[in-house]
This record gives structure tokens, sequence and C-alpha cells, in this order.
């Protein structure tokens, strides 16, 4: 494997593979076939569609893109020179680009996808030697404890089956002293409400609900920003 960014990804896993799969420009971990992680609901039966797909790709490319000119998560996470950063859910890869510019020379940026499509996306338009991305679960992170600097999640943490174990999976994987930051879409106090619908695959925070999790899963500095329809929430690990 010539691509640093990518071998530098294979230093940092638990469990690195013997023979890495990295034909497509990623590094995949998951592969094909039954044991692959799937989320459940109508909204991801859509996105297995070759048309949902498409779709999807192409709203998250737009939304990361908006979210992240309102206010960007570098400007915040102070990632050190030479340091190591995570963009969790990291879609067409245009924040996870921006990590490695602000880790400066010396420095990494990963991004972490389950999209395929994304993925390519991701590595045709942002990939470097800085700047690398994998296919992986959220749920599952491949790398090994206290590892990050910094990271980064943005409108993926609704879209997974079990949001505290990918917060919790996040925490992990930052050393002390780390800034995490994360944006999600929230329907404020109405919440409660709107997660007596059906289940469509795609959780509902209230206003609150994301500021409580970081403060549960120890982080310190807890502060959350609202944005309309949209929440930045951000800590440090102590």
């Amino acid at each position: 494997m010539t691509d640093t960014a990518l071998q530098r990804a294979l230093d940092l896993l638990a469990d690195p593979p013997a023979d890495p799969d990295v034909g497509n420009g990623y590094l995949d971990l998951l592969g094909t076939g039954e044991s692959t992680p799937k989320n459940t609901g109508p909204i991801q039966a859509l996105w297995a569609s070759r048309l949902g797909s498409l779709f999807y790709d192409n709203a998250q490319s737009i939304a990361r893109r908006l979210f992240t000119a309102w206010q960007h998560p570098t400007e915040w996470l102070d990632i050190p020179p030479g340091g190591v950063a995570l963009d969790v859910g990291s879609g067409p890869g245009n924040v996870t680009a921006a990590l490695g510019r602000a880790a400066g020379p010396g420095g990494l940026a990963l991004g972490v996808d389950i999209s395929e499509p994304m993925l390519v996306r991701a590595v045709r338009a942002e990939a470097g030697p800085q700047v690398g991305f994998l296919r992986a679960d959220a749920q599952r992170l491949p790398f090994r404890d206290g590892v990050f600097d910094a990271v980064v999640s943005i409108a993926m943490l609704q879209l997974i089956p079990d949001p505290p174990t990918a917060l919790a999976e996040m925490v992990r994987v930052l050393r002390p002293g780390g800034r995490i930051a994360v944006m999600v879409p929230t329907v404020g106090r109405v919440a409660n409400v709107a997660r007596m619908l059906p289940n469509a695959g795609a959780h509902v925070f209230g206003e609150d609900e994301l500021g409580d999790a970081f403060e549960s899963a120890g982080l310190t500095a807890v502060r959350s920003k609202g944005f309309g329809t949209v929440q930045w929430v951000r800590g440090r690990r102590p």
C-alpha cells in the first residue's frame, strides 16, 4: 500500500486486516454479506434502492456544505499541529479535508462512512496524503482507544439504530483533552410527539437530549447551539 493516509490509518486500528481492501481508494472494513451492518426502516429501504442512494448521496452532500457554512467545526476543535482528526459519517469528505488542512503538515484526517457511493465520491474529490477514508460502522469504530485529537460528526447520529452507542464510540477513540463536535437535526420540544410516530429509521432529538448524552458520556465543557432546526453540541474529554 502506497497511500500515506491509509497506511497511517492501519496503524490506528485495533485489529488491522492482514490483506487490506483498498481497491476503491478507501479502506473497506465491512465487505459484503449478511454480517454487513444495516439500519432498518422505510428511509433505509429507500436509500438501498439505486435511485434512493443517488438522492441520499446528493442530499447529504448539500446538507453538509450548508451546515458547515453556518459554523465550521474546525473553528472550535483546536486541532494541534500534526494532530489526528476523525470525521464520522464523512459523506462527500469536504469536512474531512478541512480537518486535514487544520492539522497542517504531518497531520492526518480520516473519514468514516458506510455508504460505498459516498465514499467513492469523497475519495475522488478529497483524498490525499493527509486525508483518507474508511468504510466502517459508526457503532463499532475500528480504532484503538484514545488515538484522535478531535472527532466531528455532521448529520449522521440521527440515522443509525443506536445513537448512544455511536457517541460512546466517538468518545472512546478521543484522547484525553481532545474535543468533539456533533451536529444533528432537532425538533426541540415537540420531539416527544414525533417519537410517537411510526419508526422511519431516523431518531428524533429533543433540544436537550444530545447535550445530556454528552454529559452522561463523561464529557466536560459541554455547549449547545441551535440554528433553526439543527443543533451543534460540543464537549471535551477530560
